[in-house]
């Protein structure tokens, strides 16, 4: 029978390191309320909803969930920070529990309204400029997974993100990747073109669907649930994870070592 892998395992598989605090992108001084803001923000951009051309999505989001659940747990974050283990057999690591459900218990309020109003003041931002590197240097430069991964990335800010990852690797804090300094013509064509025709489903869907910026999270996915409609899914993705464009535009114990 084959060994069941451990927590820190799956991060150092999924996400390249087994250091639960790098896996969320926070310190290990990174208060209870930050370690909650950035499990929101990096399980949004596997969100199985979102990530669809990610195979692994669906996992990455159940190991961010258990991540969470370790981090935010007092005596289990005081356990891994000392000895650099994780509880495998702790209830709240269930191999069994549904950790989309556990999302929607997490964020359930969130409204597309506050989704918009929370893109206004984190563009620009050094926060935003620290995510965009931490992604850059992950994808190796490559565009088309940094604009896939970013928060608020849509086709018509990329001018910007690039600017911005552009005037990190002129200074040299980020490496001139070839993907990136060298990117053709073409793949930013297609890039561009699959962006507008997904906005314009999503639009389409939005408007179809009857759908506001008063609408909560937990409404729009128990609506997305509910419905049979083709590429439901897709607006879903365009609504919870690129945050809804309004206007013209448009969440004996066994032991793992780290």
């Amino acid at each position: 029978m084959a060994r069941t892998m451990g927590l820190l395992e799956r991060c150092e598989e999924l996400f390249k390191t087994s250091n639960l605090y790098e896996v969320l992108g926070v310190s290990k001084e990174a208060s209870d309320a930050d370690v909650r803001r950035a499990y929101y923000k990096v399980s949004l951009q596997v969100h199985p909803d979102r990530a669809q051309g990610d195979e692994l999505a669906t996992e990455k989001f159940q190991a961010l969930g258990k991540v969470y659940e370790v981090l935010k747990d007092k005596d289990q974050r005081a356990i891994y920070d000392e000895q650099g283990i994780v509880d495998e057999e702790s209830d709240c690591l269930d191999q069994d529990r549904n950790w989309e459900e556990y999302w929607r218990l997490l964020f359930p309020k969130i409204s597309l309204a506050d989704i918009q109003e929370f893109e206004k003041k984190y563009k620009g931002t050094a926060e935003e400029k620290e995510d965009l590197s931490r992604l850059y240097t992950q994808h190796e430069g490559d565009m088309d997974q940094i604009m896939a991964a970013a928060l608020f990335a849509e086709d018509d800010e990329e001018p910007r993100i690039r600017g911005i990852l552009q005037d990190l690797v002129d200074a040299e804090e980020l490496p001139a990747y070839k993907a990136f300094t060298h990117e053709s013509a073409k793949k930013r064509s297609s890039r561009k073109r699959r962006a507008q025709k997904e906005r314009e489903e999503a639009e389409e869907l939005q408007k179809e669907m009857g759908i506001s910026s008063n609408d909560s999270l937990e409404a729009l996915i128990k609506r997305r649930q509910k419905s049979s409609e083709h590429g439901f899914n897709s607006l879903i993705a365009g609504l919870e994870a690129k945050y809804c464009q309004s206007g013209s535009k448009g969440s004996s114990k066994r032991k793992g070592k780290k």
